[in-house]
């Protein structure tokens, strides 16, 4: 690899960070310089082509396979390749953000693998998006170690052949990064800083540990976006001299329109493909968004009734293990994001069982792997699997054929019997308030009510709020949700968390501000895309 030309990105507004130029080096932003270059104005066209996609679900009100592609569906002859020894067994998956303290908790968890987070669970300060890559090189080169200044407490790493391999997730193809501009002062897609950084410091300094640069692809709406991503990992091996095929990718399958394209995103990256995961929350949001203009048949009850037995998320986890297994691919399980309690053992009790019994429907439907927040559920999701793979890796050899989806089985929403509740929009905006508080604080993962929140959970609460109202839903104590009734009860939620942790703390924090945000995007008539992008111009840091 040659010398590269000095990079043209400028860092802009931001505060100079302890270490920031082991980060922030002039080759790796060359590197980050050059993917922008090349793929950001595809980017742009892809989004552009969401928002034409959007416009069609609205006229239609209805999804399908693409009959464009229905000849990569209908060929068997064709798999992903084959998956590295450090990713063959992902029977439970731990996630959670780059911060220092749980890099080290993380990797040293017992889990297989850790989804280290520059997504949905960190918020996307200077500060996360610099340091959160700094731990992770200091913790690839061993001299990672923490002390809790609270506490007192010291963390440091087990040995090597104890840690968790990293997934690392960067941020989604919409959000841009402004701390990070061209020439021209445009923005470098988050995405391609988070990639890039990582990439560049790390790929081969993975090698030499015997594992990879492996990623997590999040919001992904299509195979077409999936095609771009494959583009990006076959210039960045070049680029830096490794092989083709070292980069693996797992992709979450979050979208509603990705749903439909599971076989044509795997093609698309077959050679960089390792799985396909199922991402409850962000799964919802979609529905929610792209078929906003449905009416009754498309409202969703409360969050917490749509569990992964209801026949439509059952249809949508049912064709994923088949699709993966069909291909080759490892198919991933969601998210057990209960947070035990260090005071109340009986909501320990009842929360474990649950997630034992979430876990276990995962096994025997044929999950390789499964997502905890938590630690303390690692042994617990650990037990499931064990029970049903024993020795082996995986479960890839489960073909699930007798699974039989139909087009309109992942959008028959009308099959759940549960309806919103009063208690439900209670939720939503407690919920709602209480995370973009913290998310404007820095902060991406969040415990609230004992369940590990993050950008998910805002989406589902405000999307729904907007839903409910838009819809002219009656609640269960026969109120109409309206504009006005979210209102009230959001100033009565304001009102309760100031009785709760006291005038100083209440004016301390960033509550009145969140209040108005989560009530922005409930209520405005037109429906931002992403919550995070308002919020990403209220953000300091």
């Amino acid at each position: 690899m040659s010398a590269p030309a000095p990079s043209p990105l400028a860092i802009v507004d931001a505060e100079p960070l302890p270490r920031q130029e082991e980060v922030l080096t002039e080759a790796a932003l060359a590197f980050v310089a050059e993917l922008h270059r090349r793929f950001t104005p595809r980017r742009d066209e892809l989004l552009a082509r969401r928002a034409e996609r959007r416009a069609d679900i609205a006229r239609t009100c209805t999804l399908d396979f693409l009959p464009e592609t229905a000849a990569i569906r209908a060929d068997d002859s064709w798999k992903v390749a084959p998956s590295p020894d450090a990713l063959n067994d992902r029977r439970v998956e731990i996630t959670g953000p780059t911060d220092r303290k749980m890099t080290i908790n993380a990797l040293n968890s017992g889990a297989k693998v850790w989804l280290a987070d520059f997504e949905d669970a960190s918020a996307p300060t200077w500060e996360n998006v610099v340091l959160g890559q700094l731990n992770l090189i200091d913790a690839y080169t061993r001299t990672i170690d923490f002390t809790d200044p609270k506490s007192g407490k010291s963390y440091a790493l087990k040995a090597n052949e104890e840690l968790a391999t990293v997934v690392m997730r960067p941020r989604g193809w919409h959000l841009n990064e402004r701390h990070l501009v061209d020439a021209d002062g445009i923005p470098v897609p988050g995405a391609l800083v988070d990639f890039g950084l990582y990439f560049f410091h790390n790929a081969k300094r993975l090698l030499g540990l015997g594992k990879g640069p492996y990623f997590y692809l999040p919001k992904t709406e299509s195979h077409l976006e999936a095609r771009l991503w494959n583009e990006v990992f076959v210039f960045a091996q070049d680029y830096v001299g490794i092989p083709q095929g070292t980069v693996r990718a797992t992709v979450l399958i979050e979208t509603i329109t990705a749903a439909y394209e599971m076989e044509e995103i795997l093609y698309e990256l077959r050679d960089h493909a390792s799985g396909l995961n199922a991402g409850r929350w962000d799964y919802l949001f979609s529905i929610v968004k792209n078929f906003r203009d449905g009416g009754a048949k498309f409202v969703l009850p409360d969050r917490n009734a749509v569990t992964m037995t209801a026949p439509f998320m059952r249809a949508y986890t049912e064709l994923l293990v088949l699709t993966c297994h069909k291909r080759g691919a490892h198919a991933i399980g969601g998210m057990a994001a209960f947070i035990p309690s260090r005071r109340d053992a009986e909501v320990n009790k009842v929360a474990f069982e649950k997630v034992r019994a979430d876990k276990d429907r995962e096994a025997n439907d044929g999950f390789d792997g499964s997502w905890v927040a938590h630690p303390d559920l690692v042994p617990i999701a650990m037990e499931s699997f064990d029970k049903v793979l024993g020795d082996k890796p995986n479960q890839k050899d489960r073909l699930r054929e007798d699974v039989d989806v139909k087009a309109a089985d992942l959008i028959a929403i009308d099959s759940l019997d549960a309806k919103p509740t009063y208690a439900g929009l209670v939720n939503a905006v407690q919920v709602g308030i209480r995370y973009i508080e913290a998310w404007l604080r820095g902060l991406g993962a969040v415990a609230i009510f004992n369940l590990m929140e993050d950008a998910a959970t805002a989406e589902i609460s405000r999307s729904q709020i907007w839903q409910w109202i838009n819809a002219g839903v009656v609640l269960d104590n026969g109120e109409k949700v309206t504009a006005d009734l979210a209102r009230k009860v959001a100033a009565e939620e304001l009102a309760n968390i100031k009785a709760e942790i006291g005038e100083e703390a209440f004016a301390a924090g960033n509550w009145q501000q969140a209040h108005d945000l989560l009530l922005t995007v409930s209520l405005d008539e037109d429906y931002a895309d992403f919550l995070t992008l308002p919020a990403y111009e209220q953000l300091k840091g």
